[in-house]
C-alpha cells in the first residue's frame, strides 16, 4: 500500500500527467460537441430525427489519449535522465532504492495508473454525456438500463488502453515511439482498422476488440464481437504484455 501510496503521488506529481487528465476530458468533449451540433442542424433541416446510438461513446473512443498519455509518462518518467545541474540521475534508481522488488514496484506502477486511468474515464463519461444532453435536448439518445454496462465498458477500455501504453513503455524505456505510434493509430490513422480490412483476424487486436465493450455499429466492420468477447480479448492482450514486461524488467538492468 505504501508503495501505491507514493506511486500514486509521484504521479500526479508530473506536468505531463495533468495534461493527459485535460486532454481525456477536453478532446472527447469538444469533439462531441461538435459533433452534437452537426446532428442538431441535420434534425432542424429534417434530415434526421434523433442522434445515432453511438453519439457520445465514438467520441470516447477518441478520447482515450489521454489514457495513453497516462500510461507513457507514468513509465518513461522513471527513465527520464536529469540535468547535470541536478545531479544527471533517474528516478528509477531511487524508485528501486525505496521499493527494491522490482516486482512489487511495478505492480504499484500498474495500479497507480489503472486507478488514475478509471478516475480519468469516469470524469470524461460524464462530462462527454453531459454535453450531449445539452447541445441536442430532447433529441438526445434516451439513456437506458443498456448504458450502464456501455459505461463500464468505456471505463475498462481506457484503463486497458492505458495499461498497454505502460507496458510498451516498460518494453521501449522511451516515451517517444510507443506515445506517437498509439496516439496516431487513435486519432489520425488507425492502422489496426485499416488491418481488419485485409484479414478479419485484426478484429481482435486489442483496440479493434476493445471499442465493441460500447460501440454498437463498428464503420465498416463485418465480424461480429460481443462486449463480453471484446473485453476477455482485450484483457489478454494486457495480461500477455505485462508478462512480458514484467519478465524483461526484473531482469535486464536498470
Amino acid at each position: 500500500m505504501r508503495a501505491l501510496t507514493a506511486e500514486a503521488s509521484k504521479l500526479a506529481s508530473l506536468p505531463a500527467a495533468w495534461i493527459a487528465t485535460a486532454a481525456g476530458v477536453l478532446v472527447p468533449g469538444v469533439v462531441a460537441a461538435i459533433t452534437a451540433s452537426s446532428t442538431r442542424g441535420a434534425i432542424a433541416r429534417g434530415a434526421a430525427t434523433v442522434a445515432g446510438a453511438d453519439t457520445g461513446y465514438q467520441e470516447l473512443a477518441f478520447g482515450v489519449v489521454g489514457a495513453i498519455i497516462l500510461g507513457v509518462v507514468a513509465i518513461s518518467s522513471e527513465h527520464f535522465t536529469e540535468s547535470a545541474e541536478s545531479g544527471g540521475g533517474r528516478q528509477i534508481t531511487t524508485s528501486l532504492t525505496a521499493v527494491p522488488s522490482r516486482l512489487r514496484f511495478l505492480l504499484a506502477k500498474v495500479a497507480a495508473v489503472a486507478i488514475t486511468g478509471a478516475v480519468l474515464a469516469i470524469i470524461a463519461s460524464g462530462t462527454t454525456m453531459g454535453v450531449i444532453r445539452v447541445v441536442l435536448g430532447e433529441h438526445a439518445p434516451a439513456m437506458g438500463a443498456d448504458d450502464v454496462p456501455r459505461l463500464a465498458g468505456v471505463v475498462c477500455y481506457w484503463v486497458c488502453t492505458a495499461l498497454l501504453a505502460s507496458g510498451i513503455t516498460v518494453l521501449t524505456r522511451h516515451g517517444v515511439v510507443p506515445l506517437a505510434v498509439l496516439i496516431a493509430n487513435t486519432s489520425v490513422v488507425s492502422v489496426t482498422y485499416l488491418l481488419t480490412k485485409i484479414t478479419p483476424l485484426a478484429n481482435y487486436l486489442p483496440d479493434m476488440a476493445g471499442v465493441r465493450m460500447f460501440i454498437r455499429r463498428l464503420p465498416g466492420s463485418t465480424a461480429e464481437i460481443s462486449p463480453l468477447t471484446g473485453g476477455l480479448v482485450m484483457t489478454a492482450w494486457v495480461a500477455v504484455l505485462f508478462v512480458i514486461a514484467a519478465i524483461s524488467f526484473t531482469r535486464r538492468d536498470a
